[in-house]
């Protein structure tokens, strides 16, 4: 089973956004981490959000976030939505072609790894892959996950007069 370049960096994407929860992540950013054409990466995102994966704001403070929680984001299911076709072999599509078609016994076997591969992925979330011991922040070179949160701003008020 091979996933496309498409679904890799859609996945790519997807934990980049996940090892940011705290705030927006811009195009320009994950194109020069990941090094990836920021037009690809364009239309790339405009699949994602159109597919539910991910949130988009334009403008000042904008950028991109995941559009649901990390836990309700599954592999298999991004697999499914990204990937243009599943037919590992000829004869998995219309019009098959193949000799051996009529008494093959490969076809079958290789759609059921093709089961078993999106099976496995199905019991992975978004999470799973990103992890809460910070080793992926570090391998992007991001702050740890609690280290992105905002700081309260502390207000100092002025001593009131002395008399």
């Amino acid at each position: 089973m091979n996933i496309t370049q498409h679904t890799d960096y859609a996945l790519r994407l997807l934990m980049y956004l996940g090892a940011c929860p705290e705030r927006r992540v811009t195009i320009k950013e994950v194109a020069e981490r990941f090094d990836i054409s920021r037009s690809h990466l364009m239309k790339l995102v405009t699949e994602l959000v159109t597919k539910g994966f991910v949130d988009g704001a334009r403008g000042k403070g904008g950028g991109l976030r995941l559009a649901r929680a990390a836990t309700r984001i599954g592999l298999g299911e991004v697999v499914r939505q990204m990937e243009p076709s599943f037919a590992l072999v000829e004869c998995f599509g219309s019009g098959s072609h193949c000799l051996l078609d009529p008494a093959c016994r490969l076809k079958g076997a290789l759609a059921s790894a093709l089961q078993a591969f999106l099976s496995e992925l199905d019991r992975l979330t978004l999470a799973d892959l990103i992890g809460d011991d910070g080793r992926l922040q570090v391998t992007l070179g991001l702050p740890p996950a609690d280290a992105q949160a905002p700081r309260p701003t502390i207000a100092i008020r002025p001593a009131p007069p002395a008399g």
